[in-house]
C-alpha cells in the first residue's frame, strides 16, 4: 500500500484504526530511541528515518540513505532494519534476542513482518534503534560501496 503522504502525520490518518494505534506506537519508540542526527521523513511511501543529504550526499541512489523504516501494507506492518541487515553480527544478536522474547519472527533480510503490535517486542525494538549512531552508520555504508568498486 503506497501512500501519497508527505509527512508521517498525513500517512497515520491514512490508516485504520488498529493500523494507526499500531504504527502510531512503533513510531513513537523509534522517536524516542532514534539517535542524533536521523531525521524523520515520507521515502518510498513510508515513514522513514534517514541520514540526511547534508551528512552524506553521496548515496547509490541521490536519495537519503534509510536506516529504519515503518509501514502498513497490505498483509501486515513492517519494520525495515538496514542497520540489522547490514552488519551480519547484529543481524544474530537481533534475531537471538527477538527468539528469546518467545515472539514469532517473521523477517526478510531487513523487514521485520507483524500483524498486530503484541507481534512485536518493542523493548528490542528500542534497542535496534537506540543501536547505531549515525556516523557508525554513514562509515558502514562507505564501507560496504567501497567494497563493492
Amino acid at each position: 500500500m503506497q501512500s501519497d503522504a508527505t509527512t508521517a502525520e498525513e500517512y497515520l490518518l491514512e490508516l485504520d484504526d488498529s493500523r494507526r494505534e499500531a504504527v502510531g506506537a512503533v513510531r513513537q519508540v523509534i522517536l524516542a530511541n532514534l539517535p542524533d542526527g536521523y531525521e524523520e521523513v515520507m521515502q518510498y511511501g513510508m515513514i522513514s528515518y534517514v541520514v540526511p543529504l547534508s551528512v552524506l550526499a553521496d548515496t547509490y541512489n541521490g536519495q537519503p540513505l534509510m536506516y529504519i523504516a515503518l509501514a502498513s501494507q497490505k498483509q501486515y506492518m513492517s519494520l525495515y532494519l538496514t542497520n540489522v541487515y547490514g552488519d551480519e553480527s547484529v543481524e544474530k544478536w537481533f534475531k537471538e534476542r527477538y527468539l528469546a522474547t518467545g515472539k514469532k519472527l517473521n523477517m526478510g533480510k531487513s523487514c521485520v513482518r507483524f500483524r498486530k503490535l503484541g507481534d512485536l517486542p518493542l523493548e528490542l525494538v528500542a534497542e535496534v534503534v537506540a543501536r547505531t549512531p549515525i556516523d557508525e552508520f554513514v562509515t558502514i555504508y562507505k564501507a560496504s560501496r567501497s567494497a563493492r568498486r
